[in-house]
């Protein structure tokens, strides 16, 4: 159902108790599902492949369950086919789990007559759930990978290829454990599930309502912090859910109305959002399900190594944005901005902060600890971090409400509700992403039988004319166009399969380094015209222009787009682990980011200089910003950031003598 849908559906009383039937099914189905995930965690008792294949059933169940409870009883023809999705989407995977062996072993490059068929039909499935989902682009691609892979020897030039036959197209996405139920698919039910059960829990027990209580009394303390508040619970939500709409959803609704009702404009308020919620997958310690994905496709490294690879870069690029919020909100809110303690009572009120702190920071801290410092593995650090969830928020209400004035019985009931409402919530968030990796799964394994990846990087580097610089360039349009309308594992998946490629293998970069440059063109993607997913999402609570919002991320997040050069360029940044050299290059990278940033924003007659030599003045902060954030020399950086200290100084001290060219924010 659409988020900006001004009027909600009427609803009979028959239509209402479908929904309330359909809601406990959805809600039964989602703690059988979550019973199976966490057997296999505690066991691992059948092989990866297979388990996969009852996973994903088990995401098209609730996925389709979950729509179901949306529909109006008036939709009869669309409420027959979710059910006929249904049947399908379990019966097939089913088959393939009784079958595991001989599919595995012995029948591998062709299938039964029946299991085309059979095959076939899930394969529909899979594509108009996936349409239903996240839409005609993304299912248009799914649809051309299908076309390319058939059509192949009717193409002519370097992407042509011998054509792949309709029937084993079917065995390759269904029948064989590549595919839909491929080694994407398995990283998604083995590693990220838990981690989704555990932001369930955390919105089940309401982590998310604390986050936001917190981000809103931060904001009482900073003229820009009423923006702020969407950077902060941005980056804490999105660390853990690491998927940029349901991240622009859930903050949005809350910090987009606040800043409007504080003075700022529409456009730039869905502008912020869109851009804190596009950053919240690339920030440690959980990055979302891109991370985990990175380190399955990178050989030698693992998950703990692409965390601490990416902890300098996210705080580029969360304290740059913080900075470029800085600056659009001195522009906008007035002086004394908004009451935020009447906004603070609607939101419900919880425990006291210190047994909120232990409540949600003792299954972080058990996060941080196995999965960090012991380095256990991924799915033992998330079965104890769901488990001491589990622990800290259902036990200590009880043990609060024995020792004090509550009803225990009460208290007892209302845990077990908020736990079984966590399971839920889970569930339902992971289920269309169980698809969309599905999707994903089987247009990299046709891409790959056709050969295209090795051919799209020849002509990457062909049209570049093997220069790093143009081919750097040409593959980031390459990642924001393949990753236009995709959810970000998605996108990465893809432009790590076709672009990383191009980087390590024609001009050896660190592989590290060139799955980062494609990991954050693939989330940029999002903030991107003419899709830009986040920035739709945001526009539809703003109420504001689309374009016009979109523009005021673009204009945020530009030195965003230049940080995956700096991967390029000064890897270190994302190889050089923690030390002093990935840190004092971080700090550089972040100052440029700072010049970028204020040459976009500074007063329109910067040093008095009226326009338009004043776009001059902007462009020399935003090139010496770009110099000290790519130039793979370390002298050249430390003195054009210099220079641009020196400039920002000078203008600031202008401002004080002459009260023109103000800088926002400055005295």
């Amino acid at each position: 159902m659409s988020e900006t849908q001004s009027e909600p559906p009427v609803w009979s009383p028959l239509d209402l108790r479908r929904e309330h039937l359909l809601n406990n099914l959805v809600t039964v189905v989602a703690l059988l599902f979550w019973g199976r995930v966490l057997l296999y965690g505690l066991n691992q008792e059948v092989p990866r492949a297979k388990y996969g294949a009852v996973f994903l059933a088990g995401g098209v169940l609730i996925y389709v369950l979950d729509e179901l409870r949306d529909l109006e009883g008036t939709d009869r023809l669309e409420r027959l086919g979710l059910w006929a999705c249904a049947l399908v989407g379990v019966a097939v995977p089913a088959y393939v789990w009784l079958h595991y062996e001989v599919l595995e072993t012995q029948r591998i490059g062709y299938a039964l007559g029946y299991e085309y068929a059979i095959g076939g039909l899930f394969g529909l499935v899979v594509l108009y759930l996936t349409y239903r989902a996240f839409g005609a682009a993304f299912a248009g691609v799914v649809i051309a990978s299908v076309l390319y892979a058939y059509f192949g020897n009717l193409i002519t030039g370097l992407l042509s290829h011998g054509g792949i036959a309709a029937e084993q197209i079917i065995n390759v996405l269904t029948m064989e454990f590549d595919g839909f139920f491929g080694s994407i698919t398995q990283v998604v039910a083995v590693k990220v599930a838990l981690f989704l059960l555990y932001a369930g829990l955390m919105q089940g027990y309401g982590a998310f309502d604390l986050i936001m209580r917190l981000s809103f009394r931060t904001a009482k303390y900073l003229r820009s912090g009423v923006a702020q508040s969407a950077v902060i619970s941005s980056l804490i939500v999105g660390s853990i859910n690491g998927a940029q709409t349901a991240n622009a959803a859930m903050t949005g609704s809350f910090t987009i109305p606040l800043m409007k009702e504080s003075g700022m404009k529409a456009d730039s308020a869905g502008g912020i959002e869109a851009v804190a919620s596009s950053g919240g997958q690339i920030m440690p310690p959980v990055m979302g399900a891109a991370a985990f994905v990175m380190a399955s496709l990178i050989p030698g490294i693992g998950y703990v190594d692409v965390l601490i690879a990416g902890i300098i870069p996210a705080l580029v690029f969360y304290i740059s944005v913080a900075i470029g919020v800085h600056y659009m909100s001195i522009k906008q809110l007035p002086e004394g901005g908004i009451d935020l303690d009447s906004r603070l009572d609607d939101l419900e009120e919880g425990y006291h902060p210190v047994i909120e702190a232990i409540r949600f920071g003792v299954p972080f801290a058990v996060l941080l600890y196995t999965l960090g410092i012991a380095q256990w593995t991924v799915i033992s650090s998330a079965l104890y971090t769901c488990g001491a969830m589990v622990v800290t928020g259902a036990g200590l209400p009880i043990i609060l409400s024995i020792v004090g004035d509550a009803d225990p019985i009460g208290t007892v009931r209302d845990a077990a509700n908020d736990t079984v409402s966590g399971f839920k919530f889970g569930a339902v968030a992971i289920a269309p992403i169980a698809i969309i990796i599905a999707a994903v799964n089987g247009i990299v394994d046709l891409l790959n039988a056709t050969g295209l990846p090795g051919k799209l990087s020849l002509a990457i580097v062909g049209v570049a004319g093997g220069i790093l610089l143009f081919t750097a360039i040409l593959s980031m349009v390459v990642c924001l166009i393949l990753g236009l309308g995709m959810p970000t594992v998605a996108a990465y998946t893809i432009v790590a399969l076709l672009i990383a490629p191009t980087l390590t293998g024609e001009f050896a970069l660190e592989p590290v380094a060139a799955h980062f440059f494609v990991f954050y063109a693939a989330i940029l993607s999002g903030i991107t015209p003419p899709i830009a997913i986040a920035v739709v999402v945001t526009t539809g609570i703003a109420e504001s222009n689309f374009w016009k919002t979109a523009l005021e991320a673009l204009k945020l997040g530009l030195p965003l787009f230049v940080l995956p050069f700096t991967f390029i360029y000064n890897p270190e940044i994302v190889t050089g682990g923690l030390g002093l050299a990935t840190a004092g290059s971080g700090l550089i990278v972040l100052l440029g980011a700072v010049a970028i940033t204020h040459g976009l924003n500074c007063a329109p007659d910067p040093f008095g200089i009226s326009s338009p030599l004043s776009y001059g003045v902007r462009a020399v902060y935003v090139a010496l910003g770009v110099v000290a954030m790519v130039w793979p020399s370390l002298l050249p950086r430390l003195g054009v950031v210099a220079v641009a200290l020196v400039l920002i100084a000078l203008q600031t001290q202008v401002t004080r003598d002459t009260g023109v060219g103000a800088v926002p924010g400055g005295d």
